[in-house]
């Protein structure tokens, strides 16, 4: 489009939401554009086979990037992304889930976990780091957690790195964004939506942006319900979003 320029998004596709007027104002992304930064997420433990079905037909009906699973689905979904058949080009990418969602795991266990998901087709892992490590300032725990578990899989694989930023103060957002961008990883994220602290929020993304500073990718995940909520976290510099309401989201978004 004339008159614009693209800012640097994550290192995977290019983030629409990171896109610039002629006077450098953010313009929000258009309905296939949001979805393309979308992780169409269903990861309550109860999930059956069958809605793990239905989330990839929605997926592909969607135009949605990515869905994200539990490890135990990794491999329906990505059959579900090739509906023509195994040599087809999916339709959408799966990731998967390591040491979710309280990030206790051993590193051991969390480096199986993402090389396992690969095995069973999934291109982008999104691990919960140690808390403990973050709440402690353990920064080269951190980090020595994260190179594992990027080494444990092929470099074309997607690693996201989960912090729980409700619990944390803008300072140690920072330190940890810089830990995952030293261990390897292509994206920070904000939360698994399972603490009891609290999902995403503009104060955290913030914080994440300033400090991976375009070299990482940002994903927004835990308790976005709204289209509106949706496009301020892409306007505070997220290029994904993690959403379970990917239907109703995209549905109050321009086309």
């Amino acid at each position: 489009m004339q008159g614009m320029t693209t800012a640097p998004a994550g290192p995977d596709r290019p983030a629409p939401g990171a896109d610039f007027d002629a006077a450098g104002r953010r313009v929000a992304p258009r309905r296939a554009e949001l979805a393309r930064m979308i992780d169409h997420t269903l990861l309550r433990p109860e999930a059956t086979g069958e809605e793990i079905v239905n989330l990839c037909a929605d997926a592909a009906k969607l135009g949605v990037g990515t869905v994200c699973v539990a490890p135990t689905h990794v491999f329906l979904a990505a059959a579900s992304a090739r509906q023509d058949g195994k040599d087809a080009d999916p339709s959408f990418a799966v990731a998967s889930v390591v040491g979710f969602p309280h990030g206790t795991h051993l590193t051991v266990i969390k480096a199986e976990e993402a090389r396992r998901a690969v095995a069973d087709g999934a291109t982008e892992i999104d691990m919960v780091v140690d808390i403990a490590n973050i709440m402690d300032e353990n920064w080269r725990a951190i980090e020595t957690e994260i190179t594992e578990v990027r080494l444990s899989v092929p470099p074309h694989v997607i690693l996201k790195v989960i912090l729980e930023t409700a619990l944390l103060p803008d300072e140690s957002i920072a330190a940890a964004c810089r830990a995952a961008e030293d261990g390897g990883a292509e994206f920070v994220k904000t939360s698994t939506g399972f603490s009891p602290a609290g999902g995403a929020s503009l104060r955290a993304v913030r914080a994440m942006v300033a400090a991976v500073g375009g070299r990482l990718g940002v994903k927004a995940s835990g308790g976005i319900r709204t289209a509106e909520q949706a496009l301020a976290f892409v306007d505070a510099g997220a290029t994904r979003l993690g959403l379970s309401a990917t239907k109703d989201i995209l549905a109050d978004v321009p086309v």
